[in-house]
């Protein structure tokens, strides 16, 4: 296979395993809640390395948008990279097209690292999807073909542009999303929940008649037979069908929570409905309701299917993500965010239940976005982790944006009239890179502090960080039902003894995890005791 090759290299090839391992440290101001979800503020590279301890072979889906390097953008490498070479172009600014075609070589050493590291983050059945246009599309090919084998590519899909890039010769309309898999052998999509709707009559997944249902608080008229309603939107056309009541007028008779047969009358009303963008109609026939639907929602009642969708290599219906940003009223600009829907269909393709989303150049912070509203429409509990190098970007625009989409949000529309969204919930902790805490070589500084040490195994064990307000002596808090204790004054001179035991009030009866160097009590007493013990980590495996 041909190996793509551009200056410096040689010296980047490895460049990943000379960063060190950095602490995770919570931002409390900036955090919303306790919570699995990160939203990490650093260079990528950095954050990367630092996770990897705790995410290894973890993430079920990476979705990252790197930038395009048209040769506009005013951005530079900010890694350490010794050669005089590198160092020479590497700290200039990138110049417009055709005038420093060595941009394209700094953009490779950019990426390379961190694709290495992004790769060992990934589970063996895990996907990774990478935004890109023409610019470096052919070269990206190459590096993920040499990074993660060309055995496991998956697809080079095109997606429309929300808005026509013109130049002399041409216009671009589209952009594209590159999809390689860990391990192809393993890789499977995931099995989604879909509304299906055919000609003949429909039912609930058991085939039984459903319920004909009108949302909370709309007006019914009844003429003569049948139904008749004024309709608005609800909670975005989200509201579940299980909360509607159910009114028809028959014969002069007013009946509630009446079971109907629901069906289409002819594949015209089907054609008809989609042609008029799914707006509001009462299909009526003998003085049967046959059909409903809601503004702003597909149909309803409708056949509940478990389908396994296959990525598309065509995605057309790309709405501008700006439009996001703004209606959740923020005052910075971003440029060129990615829509909500674009994210939230790609990762919705590969991921389900408890899978962890890693997005490495966040942004505005679409993906997190993407993945509190696909939870909330399918009940699921995806974790996501955003990592975004610009401290201003990270707390102004990408941490605020998933706080008010997370907790609810207001907007006026053009007419002035203010619009209140309904929060997605969840929440996430806004973390800032500390310290290195190992070296290059995985070994523990000499100069590591208790609460250092308590920070890093408490993370190692929940996926959410230590509040120092919460550490008392040895005890660092309860998590999931277990209770964390640390043995830790110096390297190696840590011992869990009957001393030590003595000084267990208030958690007698409860599971504790003791860290320390070495444990002096039988499995008897630990048993007795409801006590693991687990040694204190020196060192990381390096990757």
């Amino acid at each position: 296979m041909p190996i793509l090759n551009w200056i410096g290299k040689e010296k980047i090839v490895n460049h990943d395993r000379e960063v060190p391992f950095r602490l995770l440290r919570k931002n409390k101001k900036y955090s919303l809640g306790k919570s699995e979800n990160l939203i990490v503020e650093g260079d990528n590279l950095e954050a990367l390395k630092s996770l990897m301890p705790f995410y290894y072979g973890k993430i079920k889906c990476i979705y990252i948008d790197p930038p395009y390097n048209t040769g506009n953008e005013k951005w530079v490498y900010n890694d350490k990279v010794n050669s005089p070479k590198i160092r020479e172009w590497l700290g200039k600014v990138v110049g417009p097209e055709g005038e420093d075609l060595t941009r394209h070589d700094k953009w490779l050493c950019m990426m390379y690292p961190r694709l290495k590291l992004l790769r060992e983050l990934l589970r063996e059945d895990g996907v990774i999807f990478v935004s890109i246009d023409d610019g470096e599309q052919a070269n990206l090919k190459q590096l993920m073909d040499e990074v993660f084998a060309s055995e496991n590519f998956v697809l080079l899909g095109v997606v429309n542009r929300p808005s026509e890039i013109a130049s002399n010769f041409a216009i671009s309309k589209h952009e594209y999303y590159v999809v390689y898999a860990k391990n192809l052998s393993s890789f499977s999509l995931s099995e989604r929940e879909r509304y299906t709707i055919s000609r003949g009559t429909v039912g609930n997944e058991d085939q039984t008649t459903p319920i004909i249902t009108f949302p909370k608080g709309l007006r019914c008229i009844g003429v003569n037979d049948g139904i008749y309603s004024k309709t608005r939107k609800i909670n975005g056309g989200r509201e579940n069908i299980e909360n509607f009541n159910a009114i028809i007028v028959k014969s002069g008779k007013l009946y509630k929570d009446v079971k109907l047969k629901a069906r289409w009358r002819s594949s015209n009303d089907m054609r008809r409905f989609f042609k008029n963008n799914c707006k509001p109609t009462v299909a009526k026939i003998n003085g049967i309701i046959e059909e409903i639907y809601l503004e702003g929602d597909r149909f309803m009642p409708q056949i509940k299917k478990k389908i396994i969708e296959k990525i598309p290599s065509l995605i057309l219906d790309n709405k501008r993500g700006s439009k996001d940003i703004e209606l959740v009223s923020l005052s910075h600009k971003f440029d060129f965010p990615k829509s909500v829907d674009y994210i939230e269909k790609l990762i919705s393709f590969v991921t389900s239940g408890e899978d962890t989303i890693l997005d490495s150049f966040a942004g505005s912070g679409t993906t997190g976005h993407a993945v509190l509203d696909l939870n909330k429409g399918d009940g699921g509990n995806r974790k996501f982790i955003l990592v975004e190098m610009e401290k201003n970007i990270a707390k102004n625009i990408t941490a605020e944006r998933v706080k008010r989409v997370a907790r609810g949000y207001s907007y006026k529309t053009g007419k002035g009239k203010a619009v209140k969204v309904p929060g997605l919930g969840g929440g996430f902790e806004y973390v800032e890179l500390g310290e290195p805490l190992f070296d290059k070589d995985g070994m523990i500084s000499k100069a590591v502090s208790f609460e250092d040490m308590a920070r890093y195994v408490y993370f190692t064990e929940t996926r959410t960080n230590l509040e120092k307000r919460n550490i008392s002596g040895n005890y660092l808090g309860e998590f999931g039902g277990n209770h964390y204790f640390l043995l830790f004054d110096g390297i190696g001179k840590n011992i869990l003894n009957r001393k030590f035991l003595k000084g267990l009030k208030g958690v007698v009866d409860k599971k504790k995890i003791i860290y320390a160097d070495k444990c002096l009590l039988d499995e008897e007493v630990l048993e007795k005791h409801q006590i693991i013990f687990k040694q204190i980590p020196y060192q990381v495996k390096v990757y």
